[in-house]
């Protein structure tokens, strides 16, 4: 059965795309970075993917290689990440949580010669946590550096299966998304998806840079994937989303409930829990509601 897939212009609303997203699991996006971006991605990164190793496995992909720490490695990547219409979608897809956070930075480079990947989901690495099917702890990009062809790997979909059972789920039909270079596909962590073959002459490349809610663990350890040092030159904004805000009450504090924004900027000031989450999380304003009068 053949699978209709609608793709979203550049300066479509978050909200229309996060909506698609959460209804059949994935969403594209046309013409999001532009050539010239891309180009200069490209020069960044080239000789960081030169010198990554192929894969461990048939999993990994033993003619893929992943390229990660893209905050530390490329500017441009910095850009992409916090691209206002990918975090405006991340934001309306994990309004559910109080915070969101960068989860994983990393060009996946299929090479020729590659098998299809294992249809898998992605949420599989906190340890196979049965989530409630209506509770999604990820937001996936993927943004297409090279052109994405059902010939030279372009990712596979099962659309509709993040809310069914892997049995379920072996049975629906999937599609490959094919989109031109500077496209972006978004996921979310429970849809069954995995990398096309590639049965072509040339590489299929594309940033993988994932987003999930604040309060679990990091798929990639941003603090030591980017040095502290170059930390403290980036924007707040981004650094927030790397992790150096508090993932939600109480996680994610330093010392003697410092704020870690704070203390990489050296100024030591305390999480100010209250007017941070009372207004964002309904449950921790009503906690705070009923604590008897100090």
């Amino acid at each position: 059965m053949a699978i209709s897939t609608p793709h979203f212009p550049p300066d479509s609303d978050p909200s229309a795309v996060s909506d698609f997203l959460r209804e059949h699991g994935y969403a594209i996006v046309d013409g999001l970075a532009a050539a010239e971006q891309l180009d200069q991605l490209d020069a960044e990164v080239a000789h960081h993917i030169r010198a990554s190793a192929t894969g461990r496995d048939i999993y990994d992909g033993t003619h893929t290689r992943r390229t990660g720490a893209l905050i530390a490695r490329s500017p441009t990547a910095r850009e992409l990440v916090m691209d206002p219409l990918v975090v405006g979608t991340v934001r309306n897809f994990l309004s559910h949580a109080t915070t969101v956070q960068l989860h994983l930075t990393q060009i996946i480079s299929i090479e020729p010669g590659e098998s299809q990947q294992k249809p898998h989901r992605d949420q599989m690495a906190f340890d196979f946590f049965p989530f409630p099917a209506d509770y999604h702890v990820q937001c996936n990009t993927m943004w297409a550096l090279s052109d994405f062809t059902v010939e030279n790997g372009a990712t596979h979909i099962w659309p509709g299966t993040s809310a069914v059972d892997d049995a379920d789920a072996e049975r629906m039909p999937s599609f490959q998304a094919e989109m031109t270079r500077g496209s972006v596909l978004f996921y979310d962590g429970k849809v069954v998806h995995g990398g096309g073959a590639n049965r072509s002459e040339t590489v299929r490349r594309g940033v993988n840079i994932t987003y999930a809610v604040g309060w679990v663990r990091q798929e990639e350890n941003q603090f030591l994937a980017c040095p502290a040092g170059l930390a403290a030159t980036l924007d707040d904004d981004l650094l927030k989303m790397m992790g150096y805000q508090q993932g939600a009450f109480a996680l994610g504090y330093v010392g003697d409930q410092q704020d870690p924004l704070a203390v990489l900027r050296g100024t030591n000031e305390k999480v100010r829990v209250v007017s941070e989450f009372a207004e964002s999380n309904q449950a921790f304003k009503t906690f705070v509601e009923e604590l008897p009068p100090s």
